[in-house]
């Protein structure tokens, strides 16, 4: 197959959302597998930062035996962290350069074989998600035509990573539309029986069970179910209990 094909195929890949089991980790193999296959290129790292935990997901390709330590540095010092920051690209530069700037993330490249270093941005619009690490054992083997395909692989892989995104969360929004009429029976059930249970009125009833949920970071709904299975709040309070009767 031309060349000028699969990277056509590539992007359209990494854009598909409708992809049975295509979810984040396969789209970030998936990137840095077709940056191998079609560049001159002898590793890559897709590096993307959780938004949730603070914590870097990575998918290498052509990879050594000290590509991790490589990886570990970029997480906190190097070319990916500024090119993440700054949505711009970062290099191609050789380990020179590179040393200048980030010498302990140098040393490491150095370690592992590599010659010449580059870091392409994963944004959309104003969002930045992560950044692409390339790697080259020769000085000068990364050309600036390349790597402007390999953003555009990266461009590619952000869209399909926030429609994916907005997928699940409308999935999201239309399991809890569903669950909403359910929750509030519950809710409703419950309320009235630890009402009567505690010899008071449904809204300090209702007031027991979300302090309660508020406290112990639990669901509304679920506490409410616990309630009517058990008679009882998950973990009831007689100071809760005298306070209602005493309203």
């Amino acid at each position: 197959m031309r060349r000028e094909q699969r990277l056509a195929d590539a992007l359209v890949e990494l854009t598909d959302t409708v992809v049975k089991d295509f979810g984040l980790p396969e789209r970030l193999a998936r990137l840095a597998a077709r940056c191998i296959e079609l560049f001159d290129i002898s590793a890559a790292a897709v590096m993307l930062a959780s938004q949730d935990d603070g914590r870097w997901r990575s998918a290498t390709a052509g990879e050594s035996a000290d590509l991790l330590d490589v990886l570990n540095l970029a997480r906190l010092d190097g070319p990916v962290l500024g090119s993440f920051r700054a949505g711009e690209l970062v290099g191609p530069m050789d380990l020179a350069g590179a040393g200048r700037r980030w010498p302990d993330f140098a040393a490491a490249v150095d370690k592992a074989g590599y010659r010449q270093v580059c870091s392409v941005p994963i944004r959309l619009r104003e969002e930045e998600f992560g950044s692409v690490l390339l790697l080259h054992s020769e000085t000068d083997g990364l050309s600036m035509a390349e790597v402007r395909l390999v953003q555009a692989l990266a461009d590619a892989a952000a869209i399909g990573h926030v429609h994916e995104r907005e997928i699940r969360r409308q999935i999201a929004a239309a399991s809890q539309l569903q669950a909403a009429p359910h929750s509030r029976v519950l809710i409703e059930q419950a309320k009235g029986f630890l009402a009567a249970r505690c010899d008071t009125n449904v809204h300090d009833a209702f007031e027991l069970i979300r302090g309660h949920a508020r406290r112990h970071r639990s669901q509304i709904h679920e506490v409410a179910r616990h309630v009517i299975s058990h008679g009882t709040l998950p973990t009831p309070s007689s100071e809760n209990y005298v306070h209602a009767k005493g309203r």
